[in-house]
């Protein structure tokens, strides 16, 4: 499984979700699995990779919390969680979402 966390510069919430996303692999008996980071730098490069907001995580190339519509763009990302708004992905959620990808 291919898993990227998509990040502007200096996101204060980038770090906490590849240990987020690193602790549900964890999790999930996945340890070998590599979470890649990568900085995003432009509207291009956003549109490109469909960066919707800082952080963004990718299972296989998809955004598994992407709201249809939402345009891609350099900005700050926030997710609903069952607390209310939060930086990063509510943690089950997340795991669901690794448990429903399929390697690659």
């Amino acid at each position: 499984m291919k898993v990227e966390v998509l990040a502007v510069l200096d996101c204060p919430n980038a770090e906490p979700a590849v240990l987020q996303v690193r602790r549900a692999l964890d999790t999930l008996g996945l340890h070998d699995t590599e979470v890649t980071r990568r900085v995003i730098t432009d509207q291009q490069q956003a549109e490109r990779a469909g960066f919707t907001g800082s952080p963004t995580i990718l299972l296989n190339g998809r955004d598994p919390f992407a709201e249809p519509g939402r345009p891609a763009g350099l900005a700050c990302r926030v997710y609903r969680t069952t607390h209310g708004f939060a930086g990063t992905p509510d943690p089950g959620l997340l795991l669901q979402a690794l448990e429903t990808t399929s390697p690659s």
